[in-house]
């Protein structure tokens, strides 16, 4: 039977229960042998994060200490350089061997400015690209991300049958939580406890974190 790796990637800054949810429950709809969460170094598509590399893994180490459905893939941290997801799938590709189903799993936001990214285009052919639908969000109806879609839109069993090239859409109970409002509140003064995992507010407030 193919194995199946899941990639979530994204700053983590902080990671909170909305992103833990999310990887776990994705582990659990697409029956993933393994689901990693990617820390980026540096986002091409977003401000430098408030917190360093090593704060983000401490915190995701924190976060995961009491969850094995999970693991951490540093990669991305050790390249000090912008951290673009075609070359992360490269890496994995050449690792993991032709055989194994590789899906890189983001939202709606991410996946409707697709063409914005670093070899977009070829993305397909060393992945799967799981849609996670997003409150506010919706499907680009024309453009080539729209086209993309067309082509490639497969149901979610199209994972297990190969290996990368299927796009899958998925609809989960998203938490209404963001890692912007809780670096606000933590600026504002207030508590974003039950927001995040209790080890990682406690090492934002040892470290005085996003204050």
């Amino acid at each position: 039977m193919r194995n199946c790796i899941g990639i979530f990637g994204g700053t983590f800054d902080p990671i909170h229960i909305g992103h833990l949810r999310m990887a776990l429950e994705l582990k659990q709809q697409l029956q993933l042998d393994e689901m990693r969460l990617l820390p980026c170094y540096l986002p091409p598509h977003r401000p430098t994060p408030g917190a360093t590399a090593n704060e983000r893994v401490a915190m995701l180490k924190l976060a995961l200490q009491d969850c094995a459905e999970l693991v951490i893939d540093e990669r991305e941290l050790q390249r000090d350089k912008p951290s673009y997801t075609y070359d992360t799938l490269r890496e994995l590709r050449a690792e993991v061997g032709a055989e194994v189903s590789l899906c890189l799993c983001m939202g709606m936001d991410s996946f409707a400015t697709l063409d914005t990214w670093h070899n977009w285009g070829q993305l397909l052919q060393l992945a799967h690209i799981v849609v996670v639908a997003r409150p506010g969000w919706f499907l680009p109806e024309s453009g080539a991300v729209a086209e993309l879609l067309n082509v490639h839109r497969r149901p979610i069993d199209a994972i297990a049958q190969q290996a990368a090239g299927a796009i899958v859409l998925l609809e989960q109970r998203l938490l209404p939580i963001s890692a912007t409002d809780i670096r606000a509140q933590i600026h504002a003064g207030s508590s974003p406890q039950f927001l995040l995992p209790d080890g990682v507010w406690n090492y934002i407030s040892a470290h005085k974190l996003y204050q």
